[in-house]
């Protein structure tokens, strides 16, 4: 009977403690569930009654509460009176969307007194622990001290880790998609001309091919904040934080500030409208490449001509995610970032690099590639004298290798092929059309089936 007592505390209360009625009320960790801090009875957090189970029912656009837009002209200063002692609290709600009594030390429930979007549907608590996450951001710059900024090696330190509630917008779409081009298949290759003048041609099957099928997208997340959606940024490497979704969205649960206890969080700054553009071309990535596995046998790929994408439903849930976050200010005052997705362990980060060493070993690869390229140079056929030459190439690749492995600057989150995503009603047509001779490249003209026009990268 208990553990029914427990599952049904009312939507629009505050969290209390089934067994004595407490509201100091606190997440264990260990097992997700919400501890009482008075006689330490533990008991399973609400479910979110917001989270979408069947995307494929949705009808018309439906925003929700916390994603409704954000009133900047409410006052940032609100009033809460206290529940349990009756004490009046003043909260700065531009600072924080959780506060606690000063009297009795009640955690206080603002999700009725702030509306317009401050305060998310949904939460998804922390999973990973601290001292895991630390770890875990230890070894990703270990594995990266020895171009390192001296500097950086120096003040590193995994102490100065937070968990961080990242205000995202959760999006469960019901799409209709037709698309309709050409797909090609080689029939051959071959090398035309003599030893001083070949040209490598193609002969290609084309077809005509449609898709049109109905897909249910569950889950899609993007963030909701402009500063962390500015991936482009030249003073901070946003893009980490994007990279280490997706996060299990599915378990969230109903938005409490008990959840927020030892951690920090950051509020919403965007509404819907500013969202949609990018969400729209997410959403059309995302139908775009569910048909990708029915066109595995052309191996020149395909070009669509006309593509459609049409929304019958979608569905708008701001959530807080969380993320254990490293930050380091370079000399450049570059902000860098090492990030731990709290529920999947995924880590990502930017590592602050001595450019001057990285130059120093890079060039010195150069020096050894330009000596061996001379070397070999009088044993080379004639016909491939070009190829000592590529030699050269070795310290460029060098810099730009360890460059990339340290900054990670193109990482991101591939919602194209991340996001849960169920197709229906799926028509298909594939009719054989010409072939076309001696072509010059091995693709397709205008390939575009594995095209990304969402990327915040």
């Amino acid at each position: 009977m208990e553990e029914n007592t427990e599952q049904q505390q009312p939507i629009g209360e505050q969290v209390k403690c089934p067994k004595c009625g407490a509201t100091d009320i606190s997440l264990n960790q260990n097992n997700g569930k919400l501890r009482c801090n008075f006689c330490r009875h533990e008991f399973d957090p609400i479910a979110s009654d917001k989270i979408v189970e069947d995307a494929s029912s949705l009808e018309g656009e439906n925003v929700s509460s916390g994603a409704a837009d954000i009133d900047d002209s409410q006052s940032a200063q609100i009033t809460i009176k206290c529940k349990s002692c009756g004490a009046e609290v003043v909260v700065d709600t531009a600072n924080s969307t959780s506060a606690r009594c000063h009297w009795c030390r009640n955690h206080l429930s603002i999700n009725d007194v702030i509306p317009n979007g401050a305060v998310p549907d949904m939460i998804l608590p922390f999973k990973l622990k601290k001292e895991e996450a630390q770890r875990r951001i230890n070894k990703f710059v270990t594995d990266r001290t020895f171009f390192a900024h001296p500097k950086f090696k120096k003040e590193f330190s995994t102490e100065n880790i937070m968990g961080v509630y990242f205000p995202y917008m959760i999006v469960d779409a019901n799409e209709h998609v037709q698309l309709e081009g050409e797909g090609e298949i080689e029939l051959r290759s071959y090398w035309v001309g003599d030893k001083n003048n070949r040209q490598h041609y193609y002969d290609a099957q084309v077809y005509n091919v449609y898709r049109e099928y109905d897909l249910a997208i569950k889950g899609l997340t993007v963030e909701s904040s402009k500063q962390r959606l500015d991936n482009r940024s030249s003073s901070q490497t946003n893009n980490v934080i994007n990279s280490i979704m997706p996060f299990d969205t599915e378990n969230c649960v109903k938005y409490d500030s008990n959840y927020l206890r030892g951690f920090t969080s950051e509020k919403r700054d965007m509404n819907v409208s500013e969202l949609k553009p990018l969400v729209t071309k997410q959403l059309e990535d995302i139908s775009r490449f569910a048909a990708i596995p029915s066109l595995s046998h052309y191996n020149r790929g395909v070009s669509w001509k006309n593509e459609n994408y049409e929304n019958n439903g979608i569905n708008w849930n701001a959530a807080y995610l969380p993320v254990w976050l490293y930050s380091y200010m370079d000399t450049s005052k570059r902000l860098h970032y090492v990030a731990v997705n709290a529920r999947t362990s995924e880590t990502m980060g930017s590592v602050p690099i001595n450019k001057s060493k990285l130059f120093l070993f890079s060039t010195l690869l150069e020096i050894l590639a330009f000596v061996v390229m001379i070397f070999i140079i009088p044993f080379c056929d004639s016909d491939d004298n070009f190829l000592p030459y590529l030699l050269l190439l070795a310290g460029p690749i060098y810099y730009w290798a360890i460059y990339s492995r340290y900054r990670n600057k193109g990482a991101r989150h591939y919602h194209e092929k991340e996001t849960n995503t169920t197709m229906t009603n799926e028509q298909r047509s594939d009719e054989k059309d010409k072939v076309r001779y001696r072509l010059t490249s091995s693709k397709i003209k205008d390939e575009n089936y594995k095209s990304v026009k969402g990327s915040t990268v």
